[in-house]
């Protein structure tokens, strides 16, 4: 029986790189813009003489992580302090979230609990974009009536991970090739309650990755290398479509900008007490020196070379729920584990183009975690006449000259007047 389940669970995971959940179906063609003509070699074997001039653009990012604890959100949470929606807002927002459910048995085994991926969705929309039940006059309003509205591009889980993509909806027809790749590093080293879920996407001519990770846990020496060999597992093993011409990226390095985010569960290699006196006195440069993930970054195997904004927060991990002690500030009980404050949940970038403007923390007491953000701009390459034909189709005068068109139907007879079916 053990076998079979496992079984099926390892088949469903390896489903298809467009098994994910979106506000668009994924068999309309993936963007306004993607016209394959532009994309074909020229005759002569060169580069594309379309494609040889491009403009660069630059657009603002969004990222955050949260291990909410296997605890499902009630309704009246506020996320809109923790997304910044007060002030301006950004171009995507990526939102990766662990342990979204327990991580018992039966969630691991059985089948996805869709139920909580939806309510979370739903809490991202009406922060994004206004709850329809809005007071009149009120800032919810204001965001509802005047505001951006943003479309959910791609949403997946997997077990307790889930990751969930946003963009301004004037931008969506410049997103194309969407797709997904899930890995499983937990029991067995292949099941869901530890792992990732990457998803990519060509944005104009730029490629994306977002890779949501949950690492191995554990405060034993030596359990860092369980985390190492997760994350090399995981960029060996995640693989997407290369797309109808073959030209799309296959690895999560091969993509131009890449960010991992998640629980990553490295700790500090202190004994306890030695910890949580810097703790209280926030002296986090001490701490940092023997971060794990630090030393991984700066001498580590498999992410070496991977970048991390500077860390001026407390600790995110390990809180008593609904509050803000650390746990084990009081006497523990009898057979209860030690867990050391940690910088836990964290959000890294390999490669160029991408420039960190915030790294920080929330404050929500959900869960035993605090939540993690950071904003980012990012270079987007833009083909000059692609951009120039983008123009064209968005503009006045391309709707004057489809009004022109009369489309008679030989089956009914009827003559049809007015703009073309062509939809953004």
């Amino acid at each position: 029986m053990w076998t079979r389940l496992v079984a099926n669970k390892i088949l469903k995971m390896g489903l298809g790189s467009n098994n994910f959940v979106a506000d668009y179906p994924i068999d309309v063609p993936d963007s306004l813009l993607d016209f394959p003509i532009l994309e074909e070699p020229s005759l002569g074997g060169g580069k594309n003489i379309l494609n040889h001039h491009k403009d660069t653009l630059k657009y603002k990012v969004f990222v955050s992580t949260w291990n909410v604890g296997g605890t499902a959100p009630e309704e009246d949470l506020v996320m809109e302090d923790f997304f910044d929606t007060s002030g301006d807002s950004y171009d995507i927002y990526v939102l990766g979230f662990q342990e979204i459910v327990p991580l018992k048995a039966s969630n691991v085994l059985g089948s996805e609990n869709t139920n909580i991926c939806m309510k979370w969705n739903s809490l991202i929309r009406m922060a994004l974009n206004g709850s329809r039940n809005c007071r009149h006059g009120s800032d919810c309003e204001k965001k509802r009536m005047h505001g951006p509205e943003f479309r959910c591009v791609i949403s997946k889980q997997m077990v307790g991970i889930f990751i969930s993509v946003w963009v301004r909806g004037d931008l969506r027809p410049y997103i194309s090739h969407p797709s997904v790749s899930c890995v499983g590093c937990g029991v067995m080293g292949c099941l869901g309650n530890k792992g990732s879920v990457s998803v990519r996407f060509q944005w104009h001519e730029t490629s994306f990755c977002f890779v949501c990770t949950h690492l191995a846990s554990g405060g034993r020496e030596g359990d860092e290398k369980c985390r190492t060999s997760n994350a090399a597992e995981i960029l060996s093993r995640t693989t997407f479509p290369r797309g109808p011409l073959l030209n799309l990226p296959r690895k999560i390095l091969d993509h131009d900008r890449v960010i991992l985010l998640g629980d990553l569960n490295y700790r500090i290699s202190l004994p306890e007490a030695a910890t949580r006196e810097p703790v209280d006195r926030k002296e986090w440069n001490t701490l940092l020196d023997k971060d794990q993930l630090m030393m991984e970054l700066m001498n580590g195997q498999v992410l070496q070379g991977w970048h991390e904004g500077k860390i001026k927060f407390a600790p995110t991990y390990k809180y008593i729920p609904n509050s803000d002690l650390y746990y084990g500030c009081f006497q523990r009980k009898k057979g209860e584990k030690r867990r050391s404050p940690a910088w836990c949940d964290r959000i890294i970038w390999c490669g160029k183009g991408l420039k960190q403007h915030l790294y920080t923390r929330g404050e929500s007491r959900l869960s035993d975690h605090r939540p993690v953000k950071a904003i980012f701009t990012a270079e987007v390459g833009v083909s000059q006449t692609l951009r120039g034909l983008q123009s064209l189709f968005l503009s006045k005068r391309f709707n004057q000259l489809t009004t022109r068109f009369e489309v008679s139907s030989k089956d009914d007879g009827l003559l049809c007047k007015g703009r073309s079916s062509f939809q953004i």
